[in-house]
């Protein structure tokens, strides 16, 4: 039996049931990322952003469903509702909390790892009340009072989770993703090979208004569209056995 994060991984000969049941004669162990993280302002108060966690979800199940051993890392406060029907599934709150699930599974036989979370980009430094006279006081407090009027919030830059991916598993197959609201197609797929450049994943999955209707599949020697969210799962499904 091997450990994922304090939990057991399902016996192969268990795992590769549905796979014997749709033809396949092998399963491969992957670790999905999905859902939000956040970063706290003060004991009540969060930083975070709109991604539900469908997507990673939606893909854990597919992966399941084809007969794979799947490791869900889903964030708390991801909304979306729908079965998760992965091997295991182990919930994160911070960016944080993320890369110390990661670093669990890390040395454990996985095969591939998709990360889809929607890392938050920023966590908070300082926060400054303003005197009239324009000095600024720092502030500590389990909840900030509104009584303190404006205040101002330093925002500082979050890790990249997906630099550390490939250290961490280096003989796995490596999948991240960028969504990109601001300019056009031809930005985010330089974004793409980016990625691949500096975290030395295999694919870059890319979405969003910037890039347009569907899917891009960005490769260092391919780039390919999808259109429809089943077609990029069983994509990705593919991706596993390549």
């Amino acid at each position: 039996m091997v450990r994922c994060g304090g939990e057991a991984r399902v016996r192969r000969s268990e795992r590769l049931k549905p796979a014997l049941v749709s033809g396949m004669l092998t399963g491969m162990n992957c670790l999905v990322t999905a859902g939000p993280t956040y970063e706290p302002l003060d004991a009540v108060r969060r930083l975070t952003n709109f991604s539900t966690g469908k997507l990673g979800v939606e893909l854990a199940n597919h992966l399941t469903d084809r007969g794979h051993a799947v490791t869900l890392l889903i964030g708390e406060q991801a909304t979306y509702a729908g079965e998760r029907r992965a091997a295991r599934v182990r919930t994160f709150t911070t960016t944080a909390s993320l890369r110390a699930e990661l670093l669990g599974c890390s040395g454990q036989p996985v095969d591939a790892v998709f990360h889809a979370a929607a890392v938050s980009d920023f966590t908070f430094g300082s926060v400054w009340q303003r005197a009239p006279g324009g000095e600024l006081t720092a502030l500590q407090a389990g909840k900030l009072s509104t009584r303190a009027g404006a205040l101002l919030a330093e925002l500082i830059p979050t890790p990249k989770l997906i630099l550390e991916l490939r250290g961490w598993f280096p003989g796995a197959r490596l999948a991240g993703w960028k969504y990109e609201v601001d300019g056009g197609r031809d930005e985010v797929l330089r974004a793409a090979h980016r990625q691949l450049a500096e975290a030395r994943t295999d694919l870059c999955v890319v979405n969003g208004p910037a890039y347009g209707p569907g899917f891009g599949l960005v490769s260092a020697g391919a780039i390919r569209s999808v259109a429809e969210i089943p077609a990029l799962y069983a994509e990705l499904e593919q991706f596993v056995r390549r």
